[in-house]
């Protein structure tokens, strides 16, 4: 279900305060009146952001949605430091973006463990020991600890893969997914049967590439129609773009050309990717056709390749041609 795929959420984090300072003097039996030994306060426990690439979206964090650190605890006697507040590890999903409330970017999880300080605790008020000096032998004064202020932040999903499957619904992309890797997407003859993104390995000799099945694009999407620019983020973080037009589409180029349109209009960086387009079921019309559709195509100069999922004709030249674009990307 779609509702189980959460790529935005928005969640309440706040590190913990610093421990205040101790004001405490020196006593023993033979000393009544020693100098001041009050310690500092702890630092407070960090929010700490990790990647795992065992996680694939935020459902674990629907139902929890505030984190708040341990504060720091108080100095003690004899100069003794105050225990740090527990950090608050929140662990996420490779490719994740963290913005705060107006949409600025603080950081980014790019890699599997990859772990940064999204917050610092508050550090510790200094004790009463701190503030002795040649004119002040005993302070009665010791620091608070730095009190620390909640944020909301939003943590947005774009996921990582080499290359990105662009198309409208049923053009193929979910069975060419599934025939090239091991994913199992929904397959079905009805539009938007793929309403979340899925993600496969393809094995090519002794490499890998990673292949991303993004929900179906139609014209407007970039506006909101359909599923809408929801998933059209993702494709920012694809290496590789293959288009797919299926063969019983009537006007391909126009296809092909609304599906540049939209990409342009969510964002023109995309169209500076590298891409190869692709006709799909490639069963359904001979070899006069194919080369109807190749002059079409030819003033464009557009790398144009067919296949068929269906009886496997031009998928082993498909996954070279995109190693090949991966390999060349930089």
């Amino acid at each position: 279900m779609i509702n189980d795929f959460v790529d935005f959420i928005k969640i309440f984090c706040k590190s913990g305060d610093g421990g205040a300072g101790f004001v405490h003097f020196y006593r023993d039996r033979s000393i009544t009146r020693g100098g001041p030994d009050g310690g500092t306060g702890g630092k407070g426990g960090d929010i700490i952001i990790q990647g795992n690439s065992h996680i694939h979206n935020f459902l674990h964090l629907r139902y929890h949605k505030h984190w708040i650190a341990q504060s720091g605890f108080p100095g003690k006697k004899n100069n003794i430091t105050g225990a740090k507040g527990k950090d608050i590890l929140i662990e996420v999903p490779v490719g994740t973006v963290i913005k705060n409330e107006k949409k600025d970017i603080i950081m980014e999880i790019t890699k599997n463990f990859q772990k940064k300080i999204l917050f610092e605790g508050g550090k510790g008020g200094k004790g009463n020991t701190f503030f002795k000096n040649s004119i002040r032998q005993s302070p009665y004064h010791a620091q608070p600890g730095i009190k620390t202020k909640g944020n909301w932040i939003f943590l947005e999903l774009k996921i990582l893969s080499d290359v990105g499957f662009i198309g409208f619904p049923n053009t193929g992309k979910s069975t060419l997914l599934s025939v090239i890797t091991k994913a199992k997407p929904k397959i079905g003859n009805f539009a938007f049967t793929t309403k979340i993104p899925h993600i496969g390995v393809v094995y090519i000799d002794y490499n890998s590439f990673l292949a991303a099945d993004i929900p179906g694009i139609i014209e407007k999407a970039s506006e909101g129609k359909g599923l809408g620019h929801r998933f059209l983020r993702h494709i920012e973080r694809n290496s590789v773009l293959l288009f797919l037009i299926s063969s019983d589409t009537r006007n391909k180029k126009k296809e092909y050309f609304i599906l540049l349109n939209e990409l342009k209009k969510f964002n023109s960086n995309l169209l500076n990717k590298k891409r190869l387009l692709a006709i799909s079921k490639s069963d359904l019309i001979n070899n006069e056709e194919k080369n109807k559709i190749k002059k079409s195509f030819l003033k464009l100069k557009e790398n144009i390749i067919f296949f068929s999922s269906f009886t496997q004709e031009g998928l082993s030249e498909l996954i070279n041609k995109l190693w090949k674009l991966i390999r060349d990307r930089d």
